[in-house]
Order: C-alpha cells, then structure tokens, then sequence
C-alpha cells in the first residue's frame, strides 16, 4: 500500500513540475513579434475554456457524484469561487493603489509576480488533490491547468516586459514565480494523511476554481472581439476543448 502511495506523490510532483515549467515558454517568444502572439493567446484561450468547462462537468462534477459527496462537496464548490475572487480582488486592489516608484521595474510587474506565485500555489494544491481522488481525474486536472497555464504564462512574460524587465528577467522570475506550485502540492499531500476527506473538499474546491477562471477570466476576454468570423472560430475552439476533455474519459 505504501509503495502505491508513493508512486502516486511522485506522480503528482511530476505533473506539477511539468505544469510549472511552462513558465519557461516566454523563451520561445525572443524572436517573436507582438502580433503573433496575439493570435497565439486567442486560440489557447478559447481552447482553454473549453478544456476547464470540459474538466468541471466532465470529469470532476461526475467523480464527486460517484463517490456520493456532491451535496456535501456543493459549498466547496461555492468556496472555490469566492475564494478565488478574493485573491484577484486583493491583487487588483494592489494594482490600483501602489504609487509609481524610483525602481527600476514598474511596480504592476512585481505584484503580477506576487499574484502569479498565489495562483500557482492554488494550481499545486488543485493538481495534488485532484490526483489524490482519483488519478484519472489528476491526469484530466493537470491538462486543463497546464493548457489555462500556456496563455497566461505568455501574457506574464509580455506583462513583465512591459513593466521594464529585460526578456531574460522576466523568464527568469517568471520561472521562479512558477515553482511555488511544488509548495501547494507539497503541503496538499502532507495534510491529506491528517484531515478526514481532504481529497474530495479539495476536488470540489478545485471545480470552483476552474469554474471561476474560465467564467470570468476567459470568457471575458474573447467577448472583446466582436468579429462575427472570430466568434465562430471562438466556439469551435471552446468546442475542441469540451471534446478534448469528453475523449479523455474514454482512454484514462
């Protein structure tokens, strides 16, 4: 038993530091104009949102049924939400209220590194206890972090650009900023030995977080363009991300 739970941590740390190198894909952006990313961040966020709606009501709404806890799970399906409002409130509050400084770097882009680091930790502790559920729903789990992660890697990278960094500051950081997901995933697996039914509050957590990202900070997005031709392609996209979702239930 033991070595089945050892096979399933190092499973878990290997998903999440694969999760968290993607904060290495600025490197592939050196030579790559403004435009082309662009393009790049619309198609990966409609896919996205559709991978995190697919995973919500595909994968971890039906794993909480099957297990008979959905009732008792709904209000950390609630406490997903609101908690994941309250870090992009207190982050935007801190955008908005820091004054302009003598430094070197423009202060949004420390806080966005702030942010990011919160938000990783929440990724670690997503993928750590959707794993420990099931790890069906783990694999599942950490496609949909790691493809929501690709477009706003990319967004961090330009963001921290902007902000002053040099390109090899800014991956760096955002690099080290990625790595607080081992923190999450370590504490998730160090407190599920010692709290009764962890596991299954943190995957009824981790529905309310992906519910959140992909309803308010996704979607939102692509409403911003208007053009009749990009919304269709905006929802075959999303559709592609559903679908991509629906298979994994067949060959995990």
């Amino acid at each position: 038993m033991q070595s089945v739970f050892s096979a399933i941590h190092v499973l878990i740390l290997g998903s999440v530091v694969g999760v968290s190198a993607l904060s290495f894909i600025g490197i592939a952006f050196f030579c790559v104009s403004e435009r082309t990313i662009r393009r790049l961040l619309f198609s990966f966020v409609s896919v996205s949102t559709g991978v995190l709606f697919g995973d919500v009501f595909l994968h971890i709404i039906p794993e909480l049924a099957d297990r008979g806890v959905l009732r008792s799970g709904a209000p950390a399906i609630l406490g997903g939400v609101l908690v994941s409002f309250c870090i992009e409130k207190f982050i935007h509050w801190h955008h908005c209220h820091i004054l302009p400084s003598e430094t070197h770097y423009h202060p949004v882009g420390v806080m966005n590194l702030v942010g990011d680091a919160i938000h990783n930790i929440v990724d670690g502790v997503l993928i750590a206890g959707s794993f420990l559920v099931d790890v069906r729903v783990g694999i599942a789990t950490t496609l949909a972090v790691a493809l929501h992660e690709i477009p706003h890697e990319i967004s961090s990278f330009a963001l921290l650009l902007f902000s002053g960094f040099t390109r090899t500051r800014a991956l760096l950081w955002n690099a080290l900023s990625g790595t607080t997901a081992i923190l999450g995933a370590v504490f998730t697996i160090a407190a599920t030995g010692t709290v009764e039914h962890l596991s299954e509050f943190l995957l009824a957590f981790a529905a309310g977080n992906l519910l959140y990202i992909a309803g308010t900070d996704l979607l939102p997005e692509l409403h911003k363009d208007t053009h009749a031709g990009r919304a269709v392609l905006q929802l075959a996209l999303i559709s592609a991300g559903i679908g991509l979702m629906y298979a994994l239930t067949f060959v995990i």
